[in-house]
């Protein structure tokens, strides 16, 4: 590359450097030090914009002049391209011939959904076993707590309190969210560092504009599955405020790891009857769902209060390069898993004081929790669910994880959160109080569509820096809970019906099971 010329024809001072390798830093430092102290003058050549002016002001917001800027933008780009690069004869062949199969539309998808689904497939096996060892490790620090307490003779509603209500709802939290992050992170960064999440957004980009939203969302949507969160904090990298927002607001129609267990539960006992193979196929189908209402959410908030023009979406192809496992680790631990995990911990920590009050407080002979749960069963019912389930997932707004934990808990008539040993147990638990699979679906449908946890909605405070968009991506929800919103029962009921149809030879309508 020339950068003598490139520097003539951009006004800009040009210094080669490649980050990865460290070269070049030190000149980039010290031309922005004369920059900065007026030892170097800036003068950038622009393009002349009058010959796109358009007649009126708001000709400058049409679909027509922002075209038009961006062909501009592109031209200019490859006349200076022309100008300054010389290319080399050979190319890489290797970097071809891979792109052939992933950019292609016949192939590119199917290849994107197989790695998607190896990378949850992993996650969601690999977390297994080091979320059993964490989980016997806080059990046993718990019972050195338990020791110390009674040594110091603390009343026994203290001991229930700290350790029955907070220690088991922090333990419950970080044994199920930090394996799987832990693996799903670094996993996606290795993707990130070695190319292919570039080429998964190129391929998804054109249903994003199609939907009103940006190519880019692809990637962050991709980082919801292993928590909104993160998902919502990855939307940094849109640059559009409207674009952003749309990702920001719809992120958590994906299923993040903390409602994976809820649906491959419910997947495994009551429609794969044990079998995994089959369990994993329904939660693809979910995830293709998922993905589905996202697009269609975007479109939605595109057309109503995030009206605009999508923008263009200039994306770089790297070359496929070795990831760094260094960096890899850092970043993913650091940058993404740590952070995520110690905010759900702040929230899980009161969570976890308020659950055994309401489970240990007695009204009129009955605990808050049962009081909770009779007043919201007429809703529940309506939707096809129960008081009982409204009021998990009520409870579980600072962590998805203790969901299934506080239905067992009530289920079982206990004290403290439940932890089921295996699908089958559990599901046999639900099974004895009531639940058919017409319950699973309604549940899945809800547990897909509900409102975010508080780790995302204190996420969305934060990255909007606006207490209203944190209440929208709230209450933009609450079209799954409340019943009178007639959008939501009308799609509920098609999709239970649907699978009516397909697991139950009873032609009993979708509707019936709603009144």
């Amino acid at each position: 590359m020339d950068d003598v010329r490139l520097e003539k024809l951009t006004g800009v001072p040009v210094i080669k450097m490649a980050a990865r390798q460290g070269v070049g830093l030190r000149e980039l430092k010290e031309m922005l030090l004369a920059v900065a102290e007026g030892r170097k003058s800036i003068r950038p050549i622009g393009i002349d914009w009058d010959a796109f002016a358009p007649q009126t002001e708001s000709g400058y917001h049409s679909a027509e002049f922002q075209e038009k800027r961006s062909l501009a933008f592109l031209s200019r780009a490859k006349e200076i391209c022309d100008a300054v690069v010389q290319k080399k004869e050979e190319r890489d062949s290797r970097t071809e011939r891979m792109d052939q199969i992933l950019l292609s539309p016949k192939t590119g998808i199917p290849f994107m959904l197989l790695l998607l689904g190896g990378v949850f497939w992993i996650t969601v096996a690999g977390a297994n076993v080091p979320s059993e060892f964490l989980m016997r490790q806080f059990h046993q620090c718990g019972a050195v707590m338990r020791n110390g307490l009674l040594t110091l003779q603390a009343p026994l509603w203290l001991q229930g309190l700290l350790l029955d209500g907070v220690w088991l709802t922090v333990s419950w939290v970080v044994a199920v969210m930090l394996p799987p992050m832990a693996i799903f992170f670094p996993l996606f960064t290795l993707l990130e560092d070695f190319g292919l999440l570039p080429r998964i957004a190129f391929n998804l980009d054109g249903l994003f504009q199609k939907a009103g939203a940006h190519g880019k969302q692809a990637l962050t949507m991709c980082m919801g599955f292993g928590c909104n969160a993160a998902g919502v904090t990855a939307c940094r990298i849109i640059e559009s405020p409207r674009e952003r927002l749309i990702a920001i607001l719809t992120n958590c129609f994906v299923p993040c790891n903390g409602r994976f267990p809820t649906l491959i539960l419910l997947s495994g006992f009551f429609f794969a009857r044990g079998n995994p193979i089959a369990a994993g196929g329904f939660v693809f189908l979910l995830i293709v769902l998922a993905v589905g209402i996202t697009l269609a959410v975007s479109f939605l908030l595109s057309k109503t209060i995030l009206r605009g023009v999508p923008s263009a979406f200039v994306l770089e192809l790297p070359p496929y390069r070795r990831p760094k496992l260094g960096d890899v680790i850092v970043r993913s631990m650091l940058d993404r898993t740590i952070f995520v995990l110690a905010r759900a911990v702040t929230v899980a920590i009161p969570a976890g004081a308020v659950i055994w009050l309401c489970q240990n407080i007695m009204v009129n002979g009955h605990t808050l929790l049962y009081g909770m749960a009779a007043l919201l069963e007429p809703l529940g019912a309506l939707m096809g669910l129960s008081g009982v389930i409204l009021m998990a997932f009520l409870l579980g707004i600072p962590a998805n994880e203790i969901v299934i934990p506080i239905l067992l808990m009530v289920y079982s008539q206990s004290g403290t959160l439940v932890e089921a040993e295996g699908i089958a147990q559990a599901g046999a638990i639900l099974a004895a109080n009531g639940w058919t699979w017409v319950t699973a679906v309604c549940v899945i449908l809800f547990s897909l569509n509900h409102f975010p946890c508080a780790t995302t909605l204190l996420t969305i405070r934060k990255e909007t820096g606006s207490l209203l968009w944190m209440g929208s991506a709230f209450f933009c929800r609450l079209w799954s809970v409340c019943c009178s919103a007639s959008r939501y029962i009308c799609l509920h009921c098609l999709l239970v019906s649907f699978f009516e149809k397909i697991f139950s030879s009873k032609k009993i309508g979708a509707i019936l099971i709603y009144s």
